[in-house]
């Protein structure tokens, strides 16, 4: 349940950026208010209700989030086989807190369901746009002030599009390779992406992101930055109480 928490403290410590994913179970607020000093950026899952969206990016806004990762390689969800083999299930105290308040704050009610793992997948409905499209990245754009930074683009001719449509950046993912089968690692698609935009907007990658070379190879290849996910669960695995 402190997982964000601890991971926000360390951040901040090592001044690096956190990004908080739409799915975590400490909210927004909490986060902020664990590191205050940190640079935190919010991963917005695209949903095809607005009104959650508009709730979630004013929340990321009034606590001090510096920009909007905005997750456009899920218009759907794919079939993620490492979890149906698994039967991957969570324990009833780990909650979606940024949903929880979210419908309360715009229904006035909050989920009471005990079965986390059926709330996780209605909510995996509701983050799902299949009517996604550039439109709405430029809806998004109106509403905010914050930079708004695309996560998902593996080709040059969506990050180009991307450059067209007025974001801040891009950052090449393939989401871990559960998404969407025989997508190009990140890192085979860095170069191109970033010959053909890199002088416009900033780049940033990961997947696979394990030593200190990969992190010299991303940078070398055009990465502003990389970014990791696994390092931190293993870190949080042997320490998940950090906090200086």
């Amino acid at each position: 349940r402190s997982g964000e928490l601890a991971t926000a403290r360390a951040a901040a410590k090592m001044g690096i950026c956190m990004s908080l994913s739409s799915l975590a179970s400490s909210s927004i607020e909490e986060v902020s208010e664990a590191a205050a000093g940190g640079l935190r950026w919010y991963q917005l899952n695209i949903m095809s209700d607005q009104s959650v969206t508009r709730n979630m990016v004013s929340r990321a806004e009034a606590a001090g989030y510096r920009a909007l990762a905005v997750t456009v390689d899920q218009p759907v969800r794919g079939r993620w086989y490492q979890d149906m083999r698994q039967k991957l299930s969570l324990p009833s105290y780990v909650r979606p807190a940024n949903f929880d308040i979210a419908y309360a704050q715009l229904h006035g009610l909050k989920s009471s369901h005990n079965d986390i793992t059926s709330i996780i997948h209605l909510i995996l409905k509701i983050i799902t746009c299949p009517g996604l499209s550039w439109d709405y990245i430029d809806w998004l754009r109106s509403i905010t002030n914050l930079p708004v930074i695309l996560k998902g683009i593996l080709s040059v001719q969506d990050a180009k599009e991307a450059v067209k449509h007025g974001v801040s950046g891009i950052w090449i993912s393939n989401h871990g390779g559960r998404q969407l089968d025989t997508v190009p690692a990140t890192i085979e698609v860095l170069p191109d992406i970033a010959r053909a935009v890199g002088d416009k907007v900033e780049i940033y990658v990961d997947g696979g992101i394990r030593y200190g070379t990969d992190v010299l190879k991303a940078l070398a290849l055009g990465a502003k930055a990389v970014f990791i996910g696994r390092p931190v669960i293993w870190g949080l695995a042997y320490n998940v109480s950090y906090t200086d």
